[in-house]
């Protein structure tokens, strides 16, 4: 028995010291479980070595279990110890991987530039939301209807003949104007309403240095008890003289848009030079009855302007394509 005894004081002893050497060897947290299971698990090195304490005898198990206790104690200390500084050496590895330096020169990113449409656009919008418009949008496509008929434009109506459409079905097209939007939210809302709506239209037409098959409009609209084309000439020339940023001479001549009457285009004169710039005219009454709204009661009027043509006047630009091409030596002048 005092062979057994010493035979298992001795396994102890060299497991002791061969856990020890391991555990201070290890570099992760993963291989220091790894070496906790072998030696301390339920089937671990200590536990088979105890596996022969039933041979012992009544006086000798007491010490060979003290002596198991000592190297259990002493090998989960040294577990505990390298687990703290495996962990400390994680976080600083992970804190000098993550600090900033903010004695390093930054890096330098050029700033964007709204394009010269967006602004025009933005600078349009901001001058009719100050006059106590309200922004409305619609779909691109449209049906006959709301891009036409609604607009006092049937089917065999000789206006149709001024816009050239892509049909993508016989009673569906790429709307060439922004008006169906007026007659989609009169559609929805009860006088009086005043409303601005920008976007993108469509049309056939060849392109050129002043034409394009995309391009963009703006149309407002305002219909209330009592509106009259005195009213519609003090709301343009007021959008004029902000957008130009000085009171221009403006003139009104007569012209014709089958959804208004009387109609009129708007020339202002700039920089020596008349420049068309707009059409507009009171709502035919057709139109109001299209939406449900009494003539008799209600009047409205409503313009429309080119957001190219005013960007290409405002900053003297000599062909519409230049706003199309996206070449950054152009548009890096805006």
């Amino acid at each position: 028995m005092a062979t057994m005894s010493n035979t298992l004081e001795t396994d102890l002893q060299t497991l002791q010291q061969e856990a020890e050497k391991e555990i201070t060897a290890v570099d992760s947290l993963e291989a220091l479980e790894q070496l906790r299971i072998n030696y301390l698990g339920k089937k671990g090195k200590l536990s088979q070595i105890l596996r022969g304490m039933g041979k012992l005898s009544a006086e000798e198990r007491p010490r060979v279990g003290s002596l198991a206790n000592e190297v259990k104690e002493s090998l989960q200390s040294h577990l505990d110890n390298q687990r703290n500084s495996l962990e400390t050496a994680k976080l600083k590895a992970q804190l000098a991987a993550e600090t900033l330096d903010v004695t390093m020169p930054g890096v330098s990113r050029p700033l964007g530039r709204l394009h010269p449409l967006n602004s025009t656009v933005d600078r349009v919008l901001d001058i009719f939301v100050g006059l106590g418009y309200q922004v409305a949008t619609g779909p691109h496509i449209e049906t006959d209807y709301y891009n036409f008929e609604a607009l006092n434009i049937p089917p065999d109506h000789p206006a149709r003949d001024m816009q050239d459409t892509f049909f993508l079905t016989e009673n569906v097209l790429m709307r060439t104007h922004t008006s169906p939007v007026q007659i989609r939210y009169m559609e929805t809302h009860e006088p009086p309403i005043r409303i601005v709506a920008p976007g993108r239209v469509y049309r056939r037409d060849t392109v050129d240095a002043t034409h394009s098959a995309v391009f963009h409009q703006v149309e407002i609209l305002a219909v209330d008890k009592g509106l009259t084309f005195t009213d519609l000439k003090g709301t343009i020339k007021e959008f004029l003289t902000q957008m130009f940023g000085e009171e221009l001479p403006v003139k009104f001549r007569a012209s014709y848009f089958p959804f208004t009457e009387p109609s009129a285009e708007v020339d202002v004169q700039w920089k020596g030079k008349w420049l068309e710039v707009m059409g507009c005219g009171m709502v035919d009454p057709n139109v109001l009855k299209a939406v449900g709204y009494d003539p008799e009661v209600y009047t409205g009027f409503a313009a429309g302007l080119g957001i190219e043509r005013f960007a290409m006047v405002l900053h003297q630009i000599d062909d519409i394509r230049r706003l199309y091409n996206s070449d950054i030596r152009f548009l890096s002048q805006f």
